[in-house]
């Protein structure tokens, strides 16, 4: 038994009818989707002089390459950076002494001081410092090593700038 309508209503079937009405939902349901993302896209986009998503990721594309650029110039430079501060003095240590403790001449006007990098390269200076004439002297010092004999004073300001170092 087939149910007839009039023939302003074209439909012949229940069936028809409800197939119309789920379509019509699965078209509204997708037309609010489309227009969520179009919202989303234009708030993507906001801010940006770019009018489309390629003009946006060719730009973030260019602005990621000036950062790995960037990223490259920083390594090399701290690099640099690095291998001139190793040679460098690093640790710098000084003791004032009484070169004539017996004498009375002097005080404690003379001195030792020591300089090192931190491979242990440098120099000791000491004075000798009396009444009459001051000396000076510089020893070099190569990984921790001088190439002269060092008095007590020299040792000590040698292993005080040595110790400085490791802490």
């Amino acid at each position: 038994m087939a149910i007839s309508f009039s023939p302003y209503f074209p439909f012949s079937t229940s069936l028809e009818m409800i197939l119309i009405i789920v379509l019509a939902i699965v078209s509204c349901v997708m037309l609010g989707m489309v227009m969520s993302l179009q919202k989303r896209i234009k708030r993507m986009l906001k801010g940006n002089t770019t009018t489309s998503i390629e003009d946006s990721l060719t730009k973030i594309s260019s602005e990621l390459q000036d950062l790995i650029e960037f990223r490259h110039g920083s390594e090399e430079y701290l690099t640099t950076v690095e291998r001139r501060l190793r040679n460098s003095v690093q640790s710098v240590e000084t003791l004032r002494f009484n070169a004539f403790r017996g004498s009375g001449s002097g005080g404690n006007q003379s001195f030792a001081s020591a300089f090192l990098n931190e491979n242990g390269d440098g120099l000791v200076i000491s004075t000798l410092y009396s009444s009459d004439r001051m000396s000076i002297f510089a020893k070099p010092v190569t990984k921790f090593t001088p190439a002269f004999e060092l008095t007590e004073e020299e040792k000590d300001v040698l292993d005080g700038a040595k110790n400085k170092l490791s802490k």
